[in-house]
């Protein structure tokens, strides 16, 4: 039975419930890296335990990289008592307590969804009645689509979140479609195709991310200047630049990056990074080394030494002083 009344007063945020009854670790987390729309942590080796999970704010999907050697979950409707084959999916829906006992040591990646968000997508890209749409308990889910997904997530976590916020927005609405089309249409498109972005529009969205590339953009800001839900946004976004969001943005803040560095000013490394948008200057130089082929610190010497050489070769203000031919003298010695 869905539990209303957690330990503490009603259902707890994911990470915040994870440390406090998982007795290890996660390998990765989401936590403190601004995510929008989800948050998940990833577990390797986590050793043979017993743990009572409280009833959550957000819906969990659990997908087993690694099954333990023994297996007992159980949680509303679900009664699983072997492990499930590697790659399989567990849904736990917000508000459900879950009891875990295994043996053994497991991999599993976990991801936590707003109930929120999932009554949007419902609403925009399949024209349900979020009130009418119940995410019910899902065990050993073989979905190559929602698994796919949920990797890129995982390839995000251990990436250091290098996509940003935007992409895990992007990830978040993602994750709710397949789940959408699994519970409630699985053949059923979106509700009409999505065009290009009309021009105005896109022109309102670029002049916006290039006023604010130093800021934490997110996909709600940007759908919002172009006057669409974010579903919506991105779709209509990537016809009309051949990119998502926010590796659109990614592009604009490595051009911004290679601007500074040419002005050949006296920033550090990690003060390009934030004047261009980047977390720190390893994100930084994950981007730049990804899109231009070098470093950063290399991109940056031949630019300085270029433009050490164009002002060394510039022709004087004023001409030096002419010397009379008759007061010359030469310049040339016997040996």
């Amino acid at each position: 039975m869905r539990q209303e009344e957690a330990g503490l007063g009603g259902p707890l945020e994911p990470l915040a419930a994870l440390r406090s009854f998982v007795p290890f670790e996660a390998a990765a987390s989401s936590n403190r890296l601004g995510w929008v729309g989800l948050e998940a942590a990833r577990y390797r080796a986590s050793p043979a335990s017993e743990l009572h999970q409280p009833a959550l704010t957000h819906h969990g999907l659990v997908l087993f990289a690694r099954p333990p050697e023994e297996l007992d979950l159980v949680y509303e409707g679900v009664k699983r008592h072997i492990p499930p084959p590697a790659g399989s999916i567990s849904v736990v829906p917000a508000g459900c307590p879950a009891l875990w006992r295994w043996s053994g040591c497991k991999d599993s990646l976990h991801i936590y969804l707003e109930p929120g968000l999932i009554a949007r997508v419902a609403a925009e890209a399949f024209g349900l009645d979020p009130a009418r749409l119940t995410l019910p308990p899902l065990d050993g889910l073989d979905l190559p689509h929602l698994r796919a997904t949920m990797l890129t997530v995982d390839a995000e976590l251990t990436a250091a979140a290098a996509g940003g916020p935007l992409l895990a927005e992007s990830l978040a609405n993602v994750l709710a479609v397949h789940l959408i089309r699994h519970v409630a249409a699985p053949r059923r498109p979106a509700r009409w195709p999505d065009g290009a972005l009309p021009r105005a529009k896109l022109r309102a969205v670029v002049d916006y991310v290039e006023e604010h590339l130093d800021a934490g953009l997110t996909l709600e800001q940007l759908a919002a200047v172009a006057q669409l839900s974010s579903y919506h946004f991105a779709r209509q976004f990537r016809r009309a630049t051949g990119l998502p969001p926010h590796q659109y943005v990614i592009m604009r803040r490595v051009e911004r990056a290679k601007q500074l560095l040419q002005e050949g000013g006296d920033f550090s490394l990690a003060q390009v990074a934030t004047r261009a948008g980047f977390s720190d200057q390893s994100q930084l130089s994950h981007h730049f080394k990804r899109l231009i082929g070098v470093t950063p610190g290399q991109f940056r010497t031949p630019a300085r030494i270029a433009k050490q050489t164009a002002s060394s070769s510039k022709k004087p203000e004023t001409d030096p002083p002419t010397i009379p031919y008759g007061q010359r003298r030469s310049t040339w010695s016997p040996r």
